[in-house]
């Protein structure tokens, strides 16, 4: 679903007669910024309501308050105290932290759960703390809000500015996180420095990149909370491990409190949660909303809070399902999808959907064709989205029309009464291996990603009394042809 970022005024030349370079308190560098600073708290406010829209809070209250102390008593020791800082759980499983202008630092539940220590929270925690309080967002929209200038846009509230960064779904935006290598170092470092000012082990830090390097190599691919342009997380861990040595005594030491983070993960979900939607096979199941709709079989269906939709196996079609917000009924709903410039409506298909087609573009001869239906299930209206392109109908019509008429009520509870898979911590009563842990106390994952998520090798011996964590439940039911 297409979400808007607004971003903030004022005009290009308003910002460019207020610009200069001035020395950032934490990095003590110059650096141009175009926005203020009231304006930089505002643009995270506005990002920030996006952002929970869209990805959704982690609802363990206790573990906000968590997260946010934290996080507070580490802002409170760098060098932009006086920001409303605010720290926030996502709802999210994939391995991710980041952060927005204006104090506004998130982490997912599913790099929560990664973790081994609150030292290692706290690393992160301060990364992300870095990158505001060297206003590398700032500094990077303040630059690209300059090359604007260029290219004759008047300002960066513009309507075209503002639709462009709205299609970044999810409501990160990734504007801002897109850092450079040197901004990565130079947070890198600043998560030290504050790791340091907190009193905690700083050892802990470099465990957090060899984490990272693991899944990604597991992957094949950069874990999406650090991009390309990040380093190595295998380079980083060297790097900082070497200024870690340098430290004096009392700066080398300090908490840990593993056994207490552990504890607090006991029971925190584990992956994907069902009961935000699940697909088996083709078909897809959403619990909490109570209904099923079967895709083309082999496309590969994406899941967000917002959406649940298909792409084909050539990444050519798309059916896509999201609620239509604010529709008093399908027929408004309609009339609304077709009071937007740029398309044409066709013929109906049933009592629900309608064919459209849209205008070509300015320069361009290329059309896409598709259907459109709005349906009341329960007491929202959902629209059923397919499209592709006009020269490429043929090929998807039938397949379009079979998903979008499979939407239905879901009553089966088999498919209703799903959990999430959910970390167990055990103490070991006595000393072994990870793998005779695997057998004794089996998991729901396999021993590999269970290594990985102690942050131990599988042939390392655990002492008797360690607390280690394991992935209990989440299995879903198994397809059968009748299923609904």
């Amino acid at each position: 679903m297409k979400t808007r970022l607004a971003i903030l005024p004022p005009l290009v030349a308003a910002a460019l007669t207020a610009a200069g370079c001035s020395v950032n308190p934490a990095t003590g560098q110059r650096q141009l910024v175009l926005l203020s600073e009231s304006q930089e708290i505002a643009l995270g406010r506005q990002s920030d309501e996006q952002i929970v829209a869209s990805m959704g809070l982690y609802g363990d209250d206790a573990a906000q308050r968590y997260v946010a102390e934290l996080g507070a008593g580490l802002a409170a020791v760098s060098e932009r105290p006086d920001l409303p800082w605010t720290f926030r759980v996502i709802d999210d499983p994939v391995v991710n932290a980041f952060a927005l202008p204006g104090g506004y630092v998130y982490v997912t539940r599913g790099i929560m759960a990664h973790f081994n220590s609150e030292a290692e929270l706290v690393s992160v925690l301060g990364h992300e703390i870095g990158h505001v309080t060297a206003r590398h967002g700032v500094e990077r929209l303040s630059k690209a809000q300059l090359a604007t200038v260029g290219i004759g846009i008047a300002a960066i509230a513009s309507e075209d500015f503002r639709d462009w960064a709205g299609l970044a779904q999810q409501g990160l935006g990734l504007l801002f996180l897109k850092f450079s290598r040197d901004d990565e170092r130079q947070a890198d470092d600043l998560g030290l420095r504050y790791l340091v000012r907190g009193r905690y082990d700083p050892r802990e830090m470099p465990r957090v990149f060899n984490t990272l390097d693991r899944l990604g190599e597991v992957s094949g691919q950069r874990l999406p909370g650090w991009l390309s342009t990040h380093p190595a997380p295998a380079n980083r861990a060297e790097r900082i491990a070497e200024q870690v040595a340098a430290l004096s005594p009392d700066e080398a030491g300090g908490k840990v409190e593993r056994d207490a983070y552990l504890a607090r993960l006991d029971g925190m979900p584990y992956g994907a949660d069902p009961r935000e939607g699940y697909a088996v096979g083709s078909t897809f199941y959403h619990p909490g909303m109570a209904f099923a709709l079967d895709f083309p079989p082999g496309w590969e269906v994406v899941n967000q809070r917002q959406l649940v939709g298909a792409t084909s196996p050539g990444q050519d079609a798309v059916v896509v399902l999201t609620l239509a917000p604010g529709a008093a009924s399908p027929e408004a709903a309609m009339q609304d999808f077709f009071a937007q410039q740029g398309l044409e409506r066709g013929d109906a298909w049933g009592e629900r959907f309608r064919y459209f087609r849209t205008q070509p573009r300015q320069g361009s001869t290329s059309r896409l064709a598709g259907l459109v239906g709005f349906v009341r299930h329960r007491d929202a209206v959902f629209r059923l989205l397919s499209y592709t392109s006009d020269d490429r109908w043929s090929g998807y019509g039938d397949p379009f029309k079979q998903s979008l008429r499979s939407f239905r009520n879901l009553t089966q509870r088999r498919y209703l009464d799903v959990e999430p898979k959910r970390v167990d911590v055990v103490r070991l009563d006595r000393a072994m291996t990870l793998a005779e842990f695997h057998r004794r106390y089996p998991s729901t994952v396999e021993l590999g990603a269970l290594a990985i998520l102690n942050g131990v090798a599988e042939g390392d011996r655990l002492p008797a009394g360690t607390r280690v964590k394991r992935v209990v439940g989440g299995e879903l039911p198994r397809p059968f042809p009748s299923s609904s």
